[in-house]
């Protein structure tokens, strides 16, 4: 008995990280169904929408006119609900349905499990908000833009995706608290304070833009990075994020499905 036991060869432990790329690829099987989907193309007809708003500005140069438009439809409005969807669906949704124990309680570590989630919904992101980003420049004849958003884009939303799966593992009203984020402290204590402003993915992403496009001198806010500085700190904001979603799914109860 004692030499069959011996015998039988002992699980084979996996290298940190290396369930990520399974953990990412059930992100796109299970966390964006159609209907998921088609809600995010509402942001993203809001974001080509302002291109075709700002070409059809004919007395303002189509600069400052996209500048302008896309400073509160893209930056405003858009890429944070569309972010919101995301982060949302990636983990939020799965928590209040119950369907995260099946991947809480396998051996996968927590920070595997937290960044894959975000990773899979950057991604996500990616592939949907930030090609529309830059067809809006396209569509508004000012090409020159469509680097610049794009990169504040992908920038702002990871931070933002981090923003929501975390919110997303802290508490059961992911979707009402995530809008009360973007509604309450990013736009209006935001707009308001600077010390928030310097913490908040929609600011910080419209610095990025603001910094490195060419835009009206009134659309630069003092007192916060803009540019590649707000690349960085952006970068600060998602890991810190995700370190936080870590620390949130160590210590998360599952009791079922609730709403």
């Amino acid at each position: 008995m004692s030499s069959t036991t011996a015998d039988v060869p002992s699980p084979r432990r996996l290298a940190p990280g290396a369930r990520i790329p399974a953990l990412v690829a059930y992100v796109f099987r299970a966390c964006m169904p159609r209907r998921r989907l088609a809600v995010l193309m509402l942001p993203a007809a809001v974001i080509v929408l302002t291109g075709v708003l700002s070409r059809g500005i004919t007395d303002v140069d189509a600069t400052e006119s996209f500048a302008r438009i896309g400073d509160g439809m893209i930056f405003g409005l858009a890429l944070p609900l569309g972010a919101l969807v995301i982060g949302d669906a990636v983990l939020g949704a799965e928590v209040r349905a119950g369907t995260l124990a099946f991947s809480w309680m396998t051996p996968t570590r927590f920070w595997e499990l937290a960044v894959a989630r975000w990773l899979g919904g950057w991604l996500v992101a990616l592939l949907t908000l930030v090609p529309v980003a830059v067809v809006a420049a396209l569509v508004a004849g000012v090409p020159e833009h469509a680097g610049p958003i794009a990169l504040a884009a992908a920038a702002g939303t990871a931070a933002h995706v981090a923003l929501f799966v975390f919110i997303g593992c802290v508490t059961r009203r992911a979707a009402i608290w995530s809008l009360a984020v973007v509604l309450l402290g990013e736009r209006l204590l935001g707009a308001a304070l600077t010390g928030i402003a310097q913490l908040s993915p929609t600011w910080e992403a419209r610095a990025v833009y603001a910094a490195l496009a060419d835009v009206p001198d009134d659309l630069v806010r003092s007192g916060i990075p803009g540019g590649w500085g707000a690349v960085v700190r952006l970068a600060i904001i998602t890991v810190v994020l995700v370190a936080g979603t870590t620390w949130g799914l160590r210590h998360l109860e599952l009791t079922g499905s609730r709403d």
